[in-house]
């Protein structure tokens, strides 16, 4: 038998108004779809778990939030379509945005199915990202810096990216030119831009 976690209570019970009765709805079809369900919080939000993460649900300011964890291995029996990832993109403002309870319990039980066979959530291919362009002004200033310009060449393309944008992004010559003569300070000693937040 499945549980029911008093987190998940207590998360509904604080949620917007308009949220209740989606969450609550949601929950009822989940444990009724699939009755040995269990449930946690992940990301501070409600999950579902069967044989591994099988879907979550949120809510926000506005709209709620459900969607599967191999949600684009799920296919509308009807449309033949890809449904999970659809879903996890939707805006559930009110019950009547949600499909019906019938389409909900196959979309839950395609997704135990997953779980059951120990098939693997696919991954979005990732962008390719553009590829670097050191700005003129970071190049200049660079050049005026033996170490930073050894350091900056030795830097990740990431963390380079992370200097070339912040620099780049400034609203005005003044903010870009303070930004510049940071970074220079910054790059000299080694520091990525965004060291502070770096696991040491």
């Amino acid at each position: 038998m499945g549980t029911r976690d008093p987190r998940v209570d207590a998360y509904i019970a604080r949620s917007a108004d308009f949220a209740k009765p989606i969450l609550s709805h949601i929950r009822d079809v989940v444990h009724a779809a699939c009755p040995p369900v269990e449930e946690t919080l992940k990301w501070s939000v409600p999950a579902f778990m069967y044989k591994g993460n099988l879907c979550g649900m949120a809510a926000f300011k506005h709209h709620c939030m459900f969607g599967f964890w191999k949600g684009s291995l799920i296919v509308d029996k009807k449309t033949g379509r890809n449904a999970g990832v659809g879903m996890g993109r939707l805006r559930i403002t009110s019950l009547a945005d949600l499909p019906s309870d019938r389409t909900l319990i196959d979309y839950v039980r395609q997704a135990m199915k997953l779980n059951d066979e120990g098939v693997k959530a696919t991954r979005a291919a990732a962008k390719p990202k553009k590829p670097l362009s050191v700005p003129a002004s970071l190049k200049k200033a660079l050049g005026s810096n033996e170490q930073a310009m050894k350091t900056f060449h030795d830097f990740s393309p990431s963390h380079q990216r992370e200097y070339i944008e912040w620099i780049t992004d400034a609203k005005t010559d003044a903010t870009r030119e303070r930004r510049l003569s940071k970074a220079i300070e910054m790059i000299a000693e080694g520091k990525p831009r965004n060291w502070k937040y770096m696991k040491r």
